[in-house]
């Protein structure tokens, strides 16, 4: 399921830039998550039960996810979808980090193992084993570590708020729609335009309508899905083949040019992933508990 979620996720970049073509960031935020927002309501009937800490929690990790949106679909704008694709997959490194940090799980000797396979296979992934870093680029790189971040947020909130999947994924998705209307009418209202007709812009509602139910709907509920049945570092890893994923649909969508090298380098990506599911398959370790 994680590994589909990469596929999705990596075609995204390419399918968000060509709806980018036709309406700003912001609108498209607020419209995507808006949308996803309205078909999850059912979802919501949970949060009757939740109390305030939990509450709290599931608001915050919506906020990050809002943050990573916001860099993420800026730096889309402004630089390549394949670089794009690559950035996003240096959170496969900085998780291990991150889950050390917040939840006291030290990753295992194979997992760490997978990272440096991932690491090297983003690095040829360049073409040339260098990377121009533009205003574009150092938004993604934002993206990263704050993807970073919550995927060990959401996994302790999962544990904690006991919440369904699915009811996380509605509550984060009103978040960021309603963070960006409001970012888009009270900071750049030229951000807020009116939507294209479906008649005359059928390419653009077919890229919606893909990023609310393969990118959106069905993404985040098999990640926190995953989430909830693995460590985050193992999630990170299995979604680390989305540059390759990204990086080919780049090429194939959007018409970019990619190197023998760069193919060679998506090759070990996917390798690290199919090594992190190896060691699914003989049982996760759960992360020991955190202190209140």
């Amino acid at each position: 399921m994680l590994l589909a979620v990469a596929v999705v996720w990596g075609s995204s970049y390419g399918i968000a830039k060509s709806a980018l073509a036709y309406y700003p960031v912001l609108g498209l935020l607020a419209l995507r998550f808006g949308m996803t927002f309205v078909l999850l309501l059912p979802a919501l009937r949970p949060m009757r039960h939740v109390n305030l800490r939990a509450l709290s929690g599931v608001t915050g990790a919506g906020l990050l996810l809002l943050t990573i949106f916001l860099c993420e679909t800026f730096g889309l704008l402004l630089t390549r979808a394949a670089n794009a694709a690559f950035l996003i997959g240096l959170c496969v490194v900085l998780t291990p980090l991150v889950e050390w940090s917040l939840l006291k799980r030290r990753p295992a000797r194979i997992e760490w193992i997978a990272v440096a396979v991932s690491l090297l296979g983003a690095w040829l992934l360049t073409g040339d084993g260098a990377l121009t870093l533009g205003r574009g680029d150092l938004l993604i790189l934002a993206a990263a570590v704050l993807r970073a971040i919550t995927v060990c947020v959401t996994k302790q909130l999962m544990r904690d708020a006991a919440l369904p999947p699915l009811t996380v994924t509605a509550v984060q998705s009103g978040v960021v729609a309603l963070g960006s209307g409001a970012a888009a009418l009270m900071l750049s209202p030229a951000q807020w335009q009116h939507v294209p007709s479906i008649t005359g812009h059928l390419t653009f509602w077919g890229c919606v309508l893909y990023l609310v139910l393969a990118c959106t709907l069905f993404a985040f509920f098999a990640q926190n899905y995953g989430i909830k049945h693995s460590s985050p570092t193992r999630v990170a890893l299995l979604m680390g083949s989305e540059p390759a994923f990204g990086a080919l649909f780049a090429c194939l969508w959007l018409g970019e040019k990619i190197s023998l090298t760069a193919w060679a380098g998506g090759g070990l990506i996917v390798a690290a992933s199919l090594l992190a599911t190896v060691r699914g398959s003989k049982g996760v370790r759960q992360p020991e508990p955190v202190p209140a």
